[in-house]
């Protein structure tokens, strides 16, 4: 496997992914609303895309452990164009459920799998750097998918769903024709009977639980931080959309440059721990937000800690689990997908008692997950120095 030459497909491959994901964000609650939704039900239509998530990431990858990565990436992506192209023609609330039911379900294939294809072409050394670069996929998706989807929501609110669709139907064409199978046929067959569970070991169990608190912490920031911003700051909704771009942009330029070299360097352990500190640090600077300024560079300091949390600890993962790498990952995901259904109920209610506690427990968690993690390395370091 060339992996100089897979990377970038796999780069643009989970960049296009995201960009039509990310078209939809700014777009879906008005055209839930449009269609008759209340705040409530559109509070499930979110949730309950995670909740499939949750539940199918580790079978989905640990399909891809038994059936090969490309199969699998197809039909996470065949099921997100199936899925725009649902919500696109809804015309009744029942239909945006089934979509993106069937969204989240088929969908939860995509990041397991990428993850586990990197870990299939890079040498133990290179794995930081290769998780560092769907993670920038990932954040640029995120930075261009909402400013593409608010362009084009200007000509009618179903006009995004179908350019997510068509950039998904693009992107399955490409997989299929450019992305090379990364995983090798195996004769032994047995670790396909085991169950899901078998990648929560006590040699990495721990990574999963550091993996949803940053989740946990993210998600209520990203759910409360709007109002906090308006309240605190006076900010509105383009300037919003701007300092998450900037947000996005750091935390992605960081994930693509610099957490292969630092992993390298440092290990995995090393930088996941400068992570949470980065993080903590950028929970607690953003009580002190007062103009769009300080909104940008505090909530940039926070996206760089965090964003070299989440592939650093991928690439750990696959270093330390015994089981396929469709399998640890997968589960991981669904640890991820976790955090992301409790973090915005939790964020909310926090922020409803006072407007500074979901950032002040955002630090709190996020050292609780640094305390966790570094009794887990005292204890890995015991029968071994592996970074």
């Amino acid at each position: 496997m060339e992996t100089k030459k897979a990377l970038p497909i796999l780069f643009a491959i989970m960049f296009l992914v995201m960009v039509g994901f990310g078209i939809i964000i700014p777009v879906l609650p008005f055209y839930a609303e449009e269609i008759g939704a209340n705040p409530t039900e559109l509070g499930l239509l979110m949730a309950v895309y995670s909740l499939m998530q949750l539940i199918f990431a580790p079978y989905w990858g640990r399909l891809s452990d038994r059936i090969g990565r490309k199969p699998v990436l197809m039909i996470g992506i065949g099921g997100l164009a199936l899925s725009f192209f649902i919500q696109a023609i809804s015309t009744e609330l029942w239909m945006l459920f089934v979509a993106r039911i069937l969204g989240g379900l088929l969908s939860s294939a995509n990041m397991p799998t990428a993850m586990a294809y990197v870990a299939d072409i890079t040498t133990e050394e290179n794995r930081g750097k290769g998780m560092g670069i769907v993670g920038a996929a990932v954040g640029l998706g995120f930075v261009f998918g909402p400013a593409i989807g608010g362009i084009f929501s200007k000509i009618s609110l179903s006009m995004p769903f179908y350019i997510a669709s068509a950039s998904s139907l693009v992107t399955l064409i490409l997989v299929s024709f450019i992305l090379k199978e990364s995983k090798q046929k195996q004769s032994d067959t047995t670790h396909h009977k085991e169950s899901i569970w078998k990648s929560f070991n006590k040699n990495v169990s721990v990574l999963f639980f550091v993996q949803l608190l940053i989740s946990l912490s993210l998600s209520g920031l990203e759910a409360t931080f709007a109002y906090f911003a308006a309240k605190k700051a006076g900010l509105n909704t383009v300037q919003l959309g701007y300092i998450f771009m900037i947000m996005g942009f750091a935390g992605a330029m960081v994930q693509g440059g610099l957490v292969g070299r630092w992993t390298k360097k440092y290990g995995e352990s090393v930088v996941i721990q400068g992570g949470m500190i980065v993080s903590a640090i950028g929970f607690a600077l953003i009580l002190a937000v007062n103009n769009f300024l300080t909104a940008a560079i505090f909530l940039s300091i926070f996206g760089i800690g965090n964003g070299v949390i989440r592939p650093s600890v991928s690439s750990l993962l696959t270093k330390l689990s015994t089981t396929g790498h469709g399998s640890s990952t997968g589960l991981l995901s669904s640890f991820d997908s976790l955090g992301r259904i409790v973090g915005p109920p939790l964020g909310g209610w926090l922020f409803s008692i006072s407007i500074g506690l979901p950032y002040i427990s955002g630090a709190v968690i996020t050292i609780a997950a640094l305390g966790l993690f570094l009794v887990f390395r005292q204890k890995q370091m015991k029968p071994s120095n592996m970074s």
